[in-house]
């Protein structure tokens, strides 16, 4: 049986492998994506300079509702995507965190797809 703590393990040892292969750039910047039990997060990140220039998650003020499903991470997709638009980034790399491709973090990442991200 896996526990918690080894799942974890597992998923940062995917990370670990995919982070060696994707960065993010100035021009197409890394969407990067954590997820936990009650918030998820969504970060585009310049890897060269170090900086991350912009952030969006249900932590924010003035996200309302629940915050751990995948209506939750479809809203943080839709800001990020606007958020990035504001500084007139379209296209981006995208960093799924060691996560599979499937509810929340699929949810967030078909949302800023549909809201003008490209990756």
């Amino acid at each position: 049986m896996i526990t918690k703590q080894d799942k974890n393990q597992v998923r940062k040892k995917r990370h670990a492998r995919v982070r060696a292969k994707v960065s993010g750039t100035t021009q197409r910047p890394r969407l990067n994506v954590y997820r936990s039990n009650k918030h998820i997060y969504a970060q585009l990140i310049d890897d060269i300079q170090g900086v991350t220039l912009v952030s969006a998650s249900t932590m924010e003020t003035g996200f309302e509702g629940t915050t751990s499903n995948t209506e939750a991470a479809t809203k943080v997709g839709e800001a990020i995507a606007k958020k990035a638009a504001d500084k007139n980034i379209k296209a981006v790399v995208f960093d799924r965190g060691g996560y599979l491709y499937h509810g929340r973090v699929q949810a967030l990442a078909e949302a800023a797809r549909e809201n003008g991200l490209e990756f």
